[in-house]
């Protein structure tokens, strides 16, 4: 099995990527595709499915190309993607009856408000660890079974079938023969009950779902059928799936209660293992599933920032500041200090701690001396704060001290960036040799379930350190900065 590939399909928020792995964790080939982003109005974020399963289907055929010009042998797919995001599509024809509403979308806010008000969100807490967002699928379900014409009746019927995009994947990878999710994606519904691990009676109740338009709920390594004739040149069997921030965390080869990791893509998602417990966040965390494998569920706290790398997209496509991401580590390098300038990119609310839907974006402390410069690191810095945040609620629900932070991501580059975040974190930061850590999680489920690998322990043997970040800034300037930030935070909340 040494010479064996397995190919790990990425489906994130802007784009599709498939990457094939070697035994050690080397990428031998890649392929990414963008897809549209459509906002029909303020808050609401939307994918076609059609084009998410063309540009997977396309980018599979170009790595598999790749693989077989070059000798080699694939053996399983893995799949990782982006959560929460919701599709619902007839069993019969595959057609998705409305577009996919992603994780970023907030039309359901006051769905949300009016659920917490009618005192749903302790039993939400309880039972599936999450809190009443419009972050999380089961709004986003219930918004399409009721606006669009016969959906509930035809869900009702067992005509119509809802997944997050790993389920969609599945399905129409395996030609419609498989209508399964695994445990991490299942616990990021609202639906699913995190300790007996099954789709939740009075939470299906609360959100009005009919269960039978719910997938199976399935390991993270597991069988999850095998593509369909004709896709490919041979058939693959499907063996791993995770959400995208569980897959980092697998990636990072965070097997261990304690370890922290934080991935920065279009948002940024901080996860620590807490092994076999599932903790209670007093801090406005989430108590999620890290994995689970041969029946055994691996807990983790969870904190989300929606906007990250997309802030950075912003200042480059929407202002036009620079003329690509890269340009932003040198822009700050250069200046000695961002002069008061704070950026709060709550462009669709604000995630953990705050839980804020309807806060908006602001820019403080500009002055006639303000420029780009100024802009462009307060966009950086941003990241840093909301991470910082994240952290120090992170800190007081686990109980321990904090100290190290494995980090990854489009992001993760920018070695300025990475010292800012060591200095404001006062921790030690951690890059690793291999930074697509998404896809190489996906890969290793994937590697265990088609016996590349006996277990994740020997998983962890192939994770290696590229670059160590430690804390420089004095501790006062450090509380000068922060304190800052709180203060602009305050300032954008709307409650």
């Amino acid at each position: 099995m040494n010479t064996a590939h397995i190919l790990a399909i990425d489906q994130g928020t802007t784009s599709s990527r498939a990457m094939i792995f070697d035994r050690s964790g080397r990428c031998v080939a890649q392929a990414q595709q963008e897809f549209r982003q459509y906002f029909p109005h303020d808050g609401w974020v939307e994918h076609d499915p059609e084009e998410i399963w063309q540009s997977v289907l396309k980018v599979c055929r170009h790595v598999l190309t790749q693989a077989q010009q070059q000798g080699l042998t694939v053996v399983g797919i893995g799949i990782t993607n982006q959560r929460e995001t919701t599709v619902v599509w007839e069993r019969q024809s595959g057609r998705a009856i409305y577009n996919a509403i992603v994780w970023q979308d907030r039309r359901t806010a006051d769905s949300c408000a009016q659920l917490k008000k009618l005192g749903h969100e302790p039993l939400a807490a309880q039972n599936a660890g999450l809190l009443l967002d419009p972050y999380f699928s089961a709004t986003k379900l219930r918004w399409i079974l009721e606006q669009v014409d016969g959906a509930r009746a035809g869900a009702e019927r067992g005509e119509l079938a809802f997944g997050t995009v790993d389920t969609y994947l599945i399905w129409r990878l395996t030609g419609g023969k498989v209508h399964a999710t695994d445990a991490t994606n299942a616990s990021r519904t609202l639906l699913f009950n995190i300790h007996q691990q099954q789709w939740d009676k009075e939470l299906l109740a609360v959100f009005d779902i009919p269960l039978q338009v719910l997938p199976e709920v399935r390991d993270s390594i597991a069988d999850y059928g095998t593509t369909a004739a004709g896709l490919f040149a041979q058939q693959l069997p499907i063996g791993g799936v995770a959400g995208d921030q569980q897959a980092a965390a697998i990636g990072q080869a965070c097997f261990a209660p304690g370890m922290i990791k934080s991935t920065y893509g279009t948002g940024c998602f901080v996860l620590m293992n807490t092994g076999d417990q599932a903790v209670a966040s007093k801090n406005r965390l989430l108590t999620t599933v890290a994995y689970r494998v041969k029946g055994q569920t691996t807990y983790a706290l969870e904190g989300s920032i929606f906007v990250a790398g997309a802030a950075v997209q912003w200042i480059r496509d929407g202002l036009k500041l620079i003329r690509a991401a890269p340009e932003v580590e040198e822009i700050a390098q250069k200046l000695e200090s961002n002069h008061g300038v704070y950026l709060v990119p709550a462009f669709t609310g604000l995630g953990a701690p705050h839980w804020d839907p309807n806060a908006r974006g602001a820019i403080f402390g500009l002055t006639r001396d303000t420029g780009i410069a100024e802009i462009v690191r307060a966009t950086l810095e941003s990241v840093a704060y909301q991470t910082c945040d994240l952290m120090a609620a992170m800190g007081k629900d686990s109980g321990t001290p904090l100290k190290t932070l494995r980090v990854d991501g489009g992001m993760v580059a920018n070695n300025w960036f990475l010292q800012f975040l060591a200095d404001v974190l006062n921790l030690q930061v951690e890059r690793p040799l291999v930074t697509e850590t998404t896809a190489l999680g996906a890969a290793y489920l994937a590697g265990v379930q088609c016996g590349l690998y006996d277990s994740l322990e020997e998983v962890a043997e192939h994770w290696q350190r590229d670059a160590n970040f430690a804390p420089q800034m004095a501790a006062t300037h450090r509380q000068d900065l922060l304190a800052g930030w709180q203060k602009a935070v305050k300032k954008v909340l709307s409650n």
